[in-house]
């Protein structure tokens, strides 16, 4: 159970599919997700009070501040904040300091928040550790970079490896047209084979906010592959922060050295060449993406086969209408599903429902609720066509 690699969340629905299947003692299977009894209880308990909502990752601020600064040296701070409206918690400190004040420096930078008196671009601290996938091809990042100092309407797509930093694709797309972004796609998986997962926002042309299942044509074509969908969190790009800093690269290339001129694509070339092989990276040791990195041996079929469910799964298909009849009520999956088979695993009461390996939606009879799901849930037993 490599609990380091997983979503938090991805890790407590395994954990609470397993349970429900009872095939195993509660200490034996907690010691197998590497967790103490009293959790594996919690999470079960959370589920059957509010499903996949139930164990997400919570809060852990606490609801009242009984050991908060006292007023009088909170208005000291802010004083002293004014008249150097330049100095940080750190030279704060030492004079309050002086003044016989003795606050650390977080208590004081937490002062100066709650009076927002902290710079947005001071706001948040450099990450401690940064999470990455172990191996190459795990997961993959893919976003469209915006159009500052691009010659054309829609800034590159490009597509980079969550664990080399490699740039497995890097394109002048012009447009969001899923048609042309799945031929950039298939472009890369010929040459570098199919990624286990990948990483994108909730943007064209891979989600549809006018459809009940948010999938679009792209987004189907690649479950189809075997590739499990992952979505970022709305509002919070630094989900895809590999991709991020790869484009505030990207853009500094662009100020300083000029645009691409009447051949983006030639230009693009030349800096993904430059990027991959030449540049070195310092969250690999100062190594570059290209030493990291290798292909990926699972292949791209462009006709590949149904996909293949475990044996003795519940299958349904999905009709004309995007629905499937569950024990005689008709539960909405997405006309953009229709005709296809999709998986029912049964959790206690509720139903978890994939499409290939990707968990779409979670059904719960009790409150006659069908919630889409869009963040990337591992499926509990991938069918052959994944290997």
């Amino acid at each position: 159970m490599a609990w380091r690699i997983m979503e938090v969340r991805e890790q407590r629905v395994q954990f609470v599919v397993a349970a429900s299947r009872r095939e195993k003692p509660l200490k034996e299977l907690c010691a197998e997700f590497n967790i103490s009894r009293p959790t594996g209880a919690l999470w079960i308990n959370r589920y059957a009070e509010s499903g996949l909502e139930g164990i997400c990752e919570r809060s852990r601020r606490p609801h009242g501040s009984p050991v908060q600064t006292p007023r009088e040296q909170e208005q000291r701070v802010v004083a002293l904040r004014q008249e150097h409206p330049d100095w940080g918690a750190r030279k704060l400190e030492v004079l309050l300091r002086g003044e016989g004040l003795r606050l650390t420096r977080s208590s004081i930078h937490r002062i100066l928040l709650r009076y927002d008196l902290v710079r947005e671009q001071d706001r948040h601290r450099a990450a401690v550790k940064r999470f990455e996938r172990e191996r190459p091809n795990e997961l993959w990042q893919m976003d469209f970079k915006g159009p500052k100092n691009w010659p054309q309407r829609v800034g590159p797509l490009s597509v980079i490896d969550d664990h080399s930093r490699y740039l497995i694709g890097l394109s002048a797309a012009g447009n969001l047209d899923g048609d042309l972004v799945r031929q950039q796609l298939e472009r890369a998986f010929e040459s570098c084979g199919l990624p286990e997962a990948m990483l994108m926002d909730h943007g064209t042309p891979w989600w549809n906010w006018q459809s009940f299942s948010g999938r679009t044509r792209l987004s189907l074509w690649m479950m189809r592959q075997g590739i499990r969908l992952c979505w970022s969190g709305i509002r919070h790009p630094q989900t895809q922060g590999k991709v991020e800093r790869f484009h505030g690269s990207l853009q500094r290339a662009l100020d300083r050295r000029g645009g691409p001129g009447a051949e983006p694509q030639a230009w693009l070339d030349c800096f993904r060449q430059e990027y991959n092989q030449l540049r070195p990276h310092e969250a690999l040791g100062m190594r570059t993406p290209a030493s990291v990195w290798r292909k990926s041996e699972r292949r791209y079929d462009p006709d590949p086969p149904p996909w293949e469910y475990p044996q003795g799964a519940w299958v349904l298909k999905v009709d004309c209408q995007g629905t499937v009849d569950i024990r005689g009520h008709r539960w909405r999956i997405g006309r953009t599903l229709a005709g296809e088979r999709v998986m029912i695993q049964p959790v206690e009461e509720r139903l978890l429902v994939y499409f290939c390996s990707t968990l779409v939606r979670e059904i719960d009879p009790s409150i006659q609720r069908s919630t889409i799901v869009e963040r990337w849930i591992e499926a509990p037993h991938p069918g052959p066509s994944a290997m």
